[in-house]
């Protein structure tokens, strides 16, 4: 019965050794890693509209310290969106490019066979510097719709700021939530720096107007 048994255990290991246990495990590693990316990409589309809304809304409060009008204010907000989208466009068109030649100097270095599958992972400076600006403009626009249709001076910012904080507490939410971080506590920091960021803008701007720099 011994020798039985024991051709019976061998049999079923034999069984096993034929099974191909590593497909399922190389096919939940590749969606892992896509995952992942997509993560990465969402973030850092967050991080590139919570710039835009910050930034945008800050030039606009700080000459609308000095100048009343609304027309100063949206055209200030439409030059710090161009000029903020381009910028960002720029330098991630410069970072991610000089990770791509890294990358494929290192990879040239290796075995040849495998370089064109390779090639084809890796990212794509255009479509990095596209996201980038986009990014930016979605949140530099926030500020612009806020502003531009209110015609009384302190009504127009109060709406200003107003419409920043909501999309500040959104970004940092959905930043805190892609990144795994508390957030009640990521939500506020970041509205907290946003007010910072608006008030200090405001205040200098103001404090400049009045000491008698005449623009």
């Amino acid at each position: 019965m011994a020798s039985i048994t024991k051709i019976q255990e061998l049999a079923k290991n034999d069984d096993i050794e034929k099974q191909p246990p590593m497909q399922v495990d190389q096919n939940l590693e590749v969606e892992i890693v896509d995952y992942s990316k997509r993560a990465q990409w969402l973030r850092a589309a967050v991080l590139g509209a919570n710039d835009g809304l910050l930034s945008t809304s800050s030039l606009m409060m700080g000459i609308g310290a000095v100048h009343e009008d609304a027309k100063s204010m949206i055209l200030t907000g439409i030059a710090g969106l161009v000029a903020g989208a381009c910028s960002m466009a720029i330098g991630e068109f410069v970072s991610v490019y000089s990770q791509y030649d890294i990358e494929v100097s290192h990879m040239k270095r290796e075995n040849a066979a495998e370089l064109e599958e390779k090639m084809k992972n890796l990212p794509n400076p255009l479509q990095a510097a596209g996201a980038s600006a986009f990014a930016f403009a979605i949140g530099a626009i926030v500020p612009l719709l806020a502003a531009v249709f209110v015609k009384n001076y302190y009504v127009r910012l109060g709406v200003v700021v107003g419409a920043v904080s909501l999309a500040l507490l959104g970004f940092g939410g959905l930043g805190a939530y892609l990144g795994k971080a508390p957030l009640v506590k990521s939500s506020l920091r970041v509205l907290i720096g946003g007010w910072f960021a608006m008030a200090i803008t405001f205040g200098l701007t103001k404090l400049v107007g009045v000491t008698g720099l005449h623009v």
